[in-house]
C-alpha cells in the first residue's frame, strides 16, 4: 500500500486531547503517517484553571522545516493546520504550504480556520485578512463553524439558503470542500440537535463541474468538549482520503467517529464525577485510545440528506 504523510501544524498539550494530540493518533489508526509541528506546547488546554508552556516561534518554526528539507523527508500528501495566534507564524506557515505544494501539486491541505465561535474571536484580530486573502485560497478542504465562516465572507447566516451562499463564497475563494462544522439553524429534528452542512465541487470526467451539498442533524451533548474540532477536521481529511468525491459518506463516518468519542467521553466523565456533580476539565478529556476501535471502523448513526435543488 502506498505510504500516506501528513505534516499536521497544530497546537500541542502534555495532558489530554487538544491540537495534534487530537489529531495524530486517529490519523494513525487510520494508516497515515503524520509528522507532527506543535504550535504551542502547555502542559493542558486554557480550560483548566493553571496552564503553563511554550509557544513556537516563526523562527523556530522555520528552523525545524528546514531540518526536514536539508534531509530531504519533505515530501507529503496532506497538510493539516488548526490554531495559530501569531501573524508571522501563520504567515511562515503560508510560505512552507506554498513550498510543498509546489513540490507535489497533489497535494491537499486541510485548514481548520480557528477564528473564534458564538460571535467571539479568540484570535487576535489581525489575522483574519491573512486567512481570508492567503490561507483560505490555498485550502483544499475547510472546515470553520458557523462564527468563522461568516467572518470569512463577510456575510450573516440566519437561513439554510444563507449557509449554501456562504459555502460558495468560500469556495470562490479557493476551497474544493467546506463543511460548517456547527450552525445556529434550527433542526428540522428539534431542539435536540446540532446543524452541520457541507459542499463539495466535483470535477468529471468530461470537465464539467458539479457540487454536492448536505445537511446533517447531529445529536447534542450538554457539556462543554475541548479538541472535538481538531478531531472533526483530522478524520475529514482522513475520510476524504477514502471517499474523495463521496462527501455524504466521509461527513457521515467523521461525524459518527465523533459521537462515538463524546458519547464514551460523556459517560466517563459523569460517572467519575459522581450523581448529580458537574465533570470537572479533566474528566471531560475525550476518551481517545478508548475509542480506537470506533475511529477504525464507526457504526454509523448520523446519517447525512444530499440536497438535490436549492434552498430559499
Amino acid at each position: 500500500m502506498q505510504e500516506r504523510r501528513v505534516l499536521s501544524i497544530q497546537s500541542h498539550v502534555v495532558r489530554g486531547y487538544v491540537g495534534n494530540k487530537s489529531a495524530v493518533f486517529p490519523l494513525q489508526v487510520l494508516g497515515f503517517e503524520v509528522d507532527s509541528i506543535n504550535s504551542v506546547q502547555f502542559s493542558n488546554h486554557t480550560g483548566y484553571a493553571h496552564w503553563k508552556g511554550q509557544v513556537l516561534t516563526a523562527e523556530e518554526l522555520n528552523v525545524l522545516y528546514e531540518g526536514i528539507k536539508l534531509n530531504n523527508v519533505h515530501h507529503y500528501d496532506y497538510i493539516l493546520t488548526g490554531y495559530s495566534r501569531d501573524t508571522s507564524f501563520l504567515e511562515t506557515v503560508v510560505d512552507i504550504i506554498k513550498e510543498l505544494k509546489t513540490a507535489n501539486p497533489d497535494l491537499v491541505y486541510v485548514c481548520d480556520p480557528v477564528l473564534g465561535d458564538q460571535g467571539a474571536m479568540y484570535v487576535p484580530e489581525n489575522l483574519l485578512p491573512i486567512y481570508k486573502t492567503k490561507v483560505v485560497p490555498l485550502a483544499d478542504i475547510l472546515t470553520p463553524n458557523q462564527f468563522e465562516a461568516e467572518l470569512l465572507t463577510g456575510r450573516t447566516i440566519k437561513t439554510a439558503a444563507d449557509a449554501v451562499q456562504v459555502m460558495d463564497l468560500l469556495h470562490d475563494m479557493g476551497p474544493e470542500t467546506v463543511v460548517l462544522t456547527s450552525t445556529d439553524l434550527r433542526s428540522k429534528r428539534g431542539g435536540g440537535f446540532l446543524v452541520a452542512l457541507g459542499s463539495q465541487k466535483i470535477k468529471k470526467a468530461d470537465g464539467t463541474r458539479v457540487s454536492q451539498k448536505i445537511w446533517m442533524d447531529i445529536p447534542k451533548v450538554d457539556a462543554v468538549f475541548v479538541g472535538t474540532g481538531d478531531l472533526f477536521a483530522a478524520m475529514l481529511l482522513a475520510w476524504t482520503h477514502h471517499h474523495p468525491t463521496d462527501l455524504k459518506t466521509a461527513c457521515e463516518k467523521t461525524v459518527s467517529v465523533m459521537h462515538h468519542v463524546i458519547q464514551r467521553t460523556i459517560a466517563y466523565a459523569n460517572e467519575t464525577a459522581g450523581p448529580g456533580k458537574k465533570p470537572s476539565p479533566a474528566q471531560l478529556e475525550l476518551r481517545m485510545v478508548q475509542s480506537k476501535a470506533d475511529i477504525e471502523n464507526p457504526t454509523i448513526v448520523v446519517q447525512a440528506e444530499v440536497l438535490e435543488t436549492p434552498l430559499h
